[in-house]
């Protein structure tokens, strides 16, 4: 990897990160969403910090991803844009459905395709 990866791909990371931060909070915050998920028998309140980990796990999760496909395939970013696609689309079907109430369920489906596209976009790029 360049000199010139690490700081873009950092930023990507938490450029990707900070919208999520952002947006939970203006939907929470000012639009009053109260985003509540449903776990089995179980609900739980959902806040900042819990979305600000959740993205930086799903962004350092597909820039690892990335660097291993780098390192042992071909073409790496075919491969790492399909995977991301396919994980992104899993997500929209598995994650907000969980959320309760049409609101919840909406914010979790904003966030993931924020997070999703901001990652795919931005990490995807070829290097410089």
């Amino acid at each position: 990897m360049t000199k010139n990866v690490l700081p873009r791909r950092a930023t990507v990371v938490a450029g990707a990160i900070l919208v999520a931060a952002a947006e939970f909070t203006l939907l929470h915050s000012a639009a009053g969403v109260d985003l509540t998920v449903r776990s089995g028998s179980s609900t739980r309140q959902i806040t900042v910090a819990a979305v600000v980990v959740a993205a930086a796990v799903a962004a350092l999760a597909g820039w690892a991803l990335l660097a291993v496909l780098e390192r042992r395939t071909t073409r790496p970013r075919v491969w790492w844009t399909s995977v991301a696609v396919a994980v992104l689309l899993l997500s929209l079907v598995v994650g907000p459905p969980s959320g309760v109430g049409g609101g919840a369920k909406a914010t979790l489906a904003l966030l993931h395709l924020s997070v999703g596209v901001a990652l795919i976009l931005g990490l995807s790029r070829p290097r410089p």
